[in-house]
Formats: C-alpha cells, sequence, structure tokens
C-alpha cells in the first residue's frame, strides 16, 4: 500500500558515471541530490573489469551509503545509480533497483525513472513464454526483454527492448565496457549529460552533476540513446522523429529549483508561473503568503510582479520523518501542524493572498487555511501556480486516481468553498505555457505532456488498471514464481 500524500509524489531518480576512481562514491553523491525524487529505497551497481557489486537498501542514501567500507565494497570505475519511489510495484527490498541480469552477451545493471504503460501486456506474455519474475516492478520488464533478445551485442538487445515498450522513461544501464542512456520518444522523463575531466556522466536532473564537480553537456534527446565507450559517447536515434513533450510537472514542481530546464533553472519558471499568475490576479491584498518550499518560487515572482510584500507567514518544520507520526491515531490527527505553523505575527489581521504550486486532493489546503484563519488573519485568498488537475498520470508520476482529483469532481465554487478560502483561482492554460517559454498556439513550438490539465496523452495507456496495477504484478509475479 502506498504512502499517503496530499502532493503529487516525485517519480525516480537516476545516476551513472563511466571510467572515474570512487566510482560509487560518485553515484552516491550524485543520488543524494537526487534525492527528492525518491525516499523509499536506494541502490548502487558497479563494475570492476571483472565482475558486479551491488547494494540495495532501504531509505535514504546518507543513511546507507555514509561510510568508506560500504562504497570500498562496490568496487570498480562503472557504476549505475538509483533512487526509488513506488510509482509500480510494491516497497520490497526486491524491488529496489538497479536491477541486475545475466545475458548470453554479459551481465546488464538497469536503472529506470517512469512508468511503461503496456508492462502488463508484455509481463503476461513474457510470463507465458516461461520468464521467471522476482519483483513486482515493471522495470524487470525491461530486464527481461533485454536477456529475451536474440540479438547479439548488448546494445542490440537494448534496442530490441525499447521497440516494445511504451510510456514515459529514463534508463541508466551499465555493461561490462559501456554505460548507456536512453530517452523515451516524447522525451517525457528527463536525462542529461555531464563530464568530469575525461568521464561521462548520466543523471536525472543538472543538480547532481553540480554535487560532483561535473560539467552539464546536454540533455540526452528524445527518442535517443547515448552510448558510452572508451571515454567516447556515441548517439543512436533508433525511433522516427517526434515533437519534444517533456513532462510539465518537472518545471512546477519535481525539480529540484537549482536544476537546469531548457537553458532556465526550475527556480526561474516557477517565479515566471507566478508572475503569470500576477497578471490574472483580481484580488488586492496585504501581503504575499507561499505554501513552503513548494510556493515559495511561484509566490516570490507572483509578489515582484506586484509589488507587493513577500512574508514567511508558514513556517515549515524540515525534520519531521514518517517514524514519528505512525505511532498513534492521536499524533496523525495533528496533521498538517506537524510540518507546518501560523508565523502569527506577520499575518495576523492581514488579508492574504496564499500561493501554491498546485491543488490535488486539497486535504492540506484545507487545513492550512484554517491555519491561518486561526492565526487571526481577516481573509484567506488562495491562487495555485498551475491549471487545474483534473486527469491521472501513466508515466511514472503517483497521481491519485480521477475520483480522488478534486479539480475532476468539483467546480472552482465547490473547491473554493471546501478549502475554506475567500476566493480560488488557478493559472490559466495558456499563462502557464507563457510562463515556461512554450505557445501552446504556436505549432511551431513543441508542447508539454499537459495531460494533468488536458487529458491530452501523447502514449495511449494500454494497461488502464489505474490502482489495480500493483496487484495485477503481484499475480503475474507469484504465478511465475510457483
Amino acid at each position: 500500500m502506498r504512502n499517503f500524500n496530499p502532493k503529487l509524489k516525485e517519480e525516480c531518480g537516476v545516476f551513472g558515471v563511466s571510467n572515474a576512481i570512487d566510482a560509487s562514491a560518485l553515484v552516491a553523491l550524485g543520488l543524494h541530490a537526487l534525492q527528492h525524487r525518491g525516499q523509499e529505497g536506494c541502490g548502487i551497481v558497479t563494475f570492476n573489469g571483472k565482475q558486479y557489486f551491488s547494494e540495495k537498501r532501504f531509505g535514504l542514501v546518507g543513511d546507507n551509503f555514509n561510510k568508506e567500507k560500504i562504497l570500498k565494497n562496490l568496487q570498480g570505475n562503472h557504476a549505475i545509480g538509483h533512487n526509488r519511489y513506488s510509482t509500480t510495484g510494491e516497497n520490497t527490498l526486491r524491488n529496489i533497483q538497479p536491477f541486475f541480469a545475466d545475458t548470453n552477451a554479459g551481465g546488464i545493471g538497469v536503472a529506470h525513472n517512469g512508468n511503461l504503460t503496456n508492462s502488463i501486456s508484455l509481463r503476461k506474455k513474457l510470463v507465458e513464454d516461461g520468464a521467471i519474475f522476482y519483483t513486482t516492478s515493471d522495470t524487470e520488464t525491461i530486464v527481461q526483454l533485454i536477456a529475451k533478445s536474440k540479438r547479439v551485442k548488448t546494445i542490440d538487445k537494448v534496442v530490441d527492448a525499447i521497440f516494445q515498450i511504451q510510456g514515459g522513461y529514463a534508463l541508466v544501464m551499465l555493461t561490462q565496457n559501456s554505460l548507456i542512456g536512453v530517452r523515451d520518444p516524447y522525451g517525457i522523463r528527463p536525462l542529461v549529460i555531464g563530464k568530469l575531466k575525461n568521464s561521462y556522466v548520466l543523471a536525472s536532473e543538472t543538480c547532481a552533476l553540480d554535487i560532483i564537480g561535473a560539467k552539464f553537456v546536454r540533455e540526452v534527446d528524445n527518442g535517443e540513446i547515448v552510448l558510452i565507450e572508451n571515454d567516447e559517447l556515441k548517439s543512436i536515434k533508433p525511433f522516427p522523429p517526434k515533437k519534444i513533450r517533456p513532462c510539465v510537472f518537472e518545471y512546477i514542481y519535481f525539480a529540484r529549483p537549482d536544476s537546469i530546464l531548457d537553458g532556465k533553472t526550475a527556480y526561474e519558471h516557477r517565479k515566471n508561473l507566478g508572475a503569470e499568475l500576477a497578471k490574472e490576479n483580481d484580488i488586492d491584498a496585504d501581503i504575499i503568503v507561499p505554501v513552503p518550499d513548494s510556493g515559495n518560487a511561484a509566490a516570490l515572482g507572483f509578489a515582484q510582479h506586484l509589488g507587493k510584500n513577500f512574508e514567511l507567514g508558514l513556517i515549515r518544520n524540515h525534520y519531521v520523518g514518517r517514524t514519528f507520526i505512525e505511532p498513534s491515531q492521536k499524533i496523525r490527527s495533528l496533521g498538517v501542524k506537524l510540518k507546518l505553523n501560523a508565523n502569527k505575527s506577520a499575518i495576523k489581521g492581514k488579508k492574504i493572498i496564499l500561493i501554491d504550486d498546485s491543488l490535488v486532493r486539497g486535504t492540506t489546503s484545507h487545513k492550512i487555511v484554517k491555519m491561518l484563519y486561526d492565526a487571526g488573519a481577516d481573509e484567506v485568498h488562495v491562487k495555485i501556480a498551475c491549471p487545474e488537475i483534473k486527469y491521472p498520470d501513466f508515466y511514472g508520476v503517483d497521481t491519485p486516481t480521477k475520483k480522488e482529483l478534486l479539480a475532476a469532481n468539483k467546480t472552482n465554487e465547490e473547491i473554493c468553498e471546501y478549502i475554506g478560502a475567500k476566493s480560488l483561482k488557478f493559472l490559466s492554460l495558456d499563462g502557464m505555457y507563457r510562463a515556461i517559454g512554450f505557445d501552446k498556439r504556436n505549432q511551431n513550438y513543441p508542447q508539454l505532456t499537459d495531460h494533468y490539465f488536458t487529458g491530452d496523452y501523447p502514449v495511449k495507456p494500454i494497461d488502464e488498471l489505474g490502482d489495480n496495477k500493483v496487484t495485477q504484478l503481484s499475480l503475474l509475479s507469484t504465478a511465475s514464481n510457483n
């Protein structure tokens, strides 16, 4: 069962380095920078020229790969790593990546960010053909397809496999003589290339390059395979060209604020979203208050555009862990107060515009608005720096089902009443595109993967099973292991 979270959950983080001294330590640092993308588990696979080494652990990178002895056991100058947040598959140790398999062309390790929209169909066929699955992760489907391929070279096996999968994905793979990166044909999931002296680095975001001192080279193109051998990078583009459509929520929420997306930091994009929201504003207020930390940049852009005072009306406690909030219902019932508290001196007697990056279920927004009123706010007007989220995701983001998405089931007025605000306004779709730098009405520009708001899915989901997907994968896994 997945842990409840009122926001969209991040996907996973992947990182790889080729031909570098202390490769395992570099991967651990890279994963640490990508920790925001997944906190359930982490793993590293290395190769020392003769054999592979692997460590997988539950929890955070810093709690597991923090000792010299552990990193020394991960021998070799080639390594890949993964931070896990489970969008598909149970939260068990066997589902923590990278996955590893022996093929007739040698061993291969695979780390995957994203989700396959046809994994159940593929898995069912593989099981019928005699494949044995040990996990309930759709990533193992990719490993099985690679292992099953009749092609001779590993890179050809990889090409063979990715022609059979669909969805949004970024893959980092480690073989005996190469580091391989793959990005889906629409570029839904992110993957970047860096350079550390003569060593190439692959990562989900540029912030992971910064932490090890690597230089950002470029993004992996949509539909591109990069093959890194002997300190040389070769680009392979096996798919017919498609217009790139990166996930809009990388700009709005997922990417770390200091990561670069299309030449700007995510922080700049979010300030621009706030500024566009301000252009559509019709409320005069005393102060602008962000929901920390997700609304900080948008609120700052909003306040600066209008020349209004930006105030930290909510103070966040960054040290609340799951173990603390689990013991009793009494503790759990405190809810948002464990993470946020009203800054009474800043908000008492004030007319407030409260800014957040998104609104999913609305349960936290309801509690925050009430908290502000209880602390003495005169009025609370809520502004959301993205359009209404009305549709679920199938590409690696853990969104609720459509019946749980507030905007899919209530009008703007009903949502406003539910969260207890004086007024509520979402950023328009055109405003969002202007803020990020795309114009949806100009077909010469690439569109984003914006199905959360529009229902326009670039890859049609084949296995439309919703919450039953994990159950179906578990049943198939059980059947293949019996």
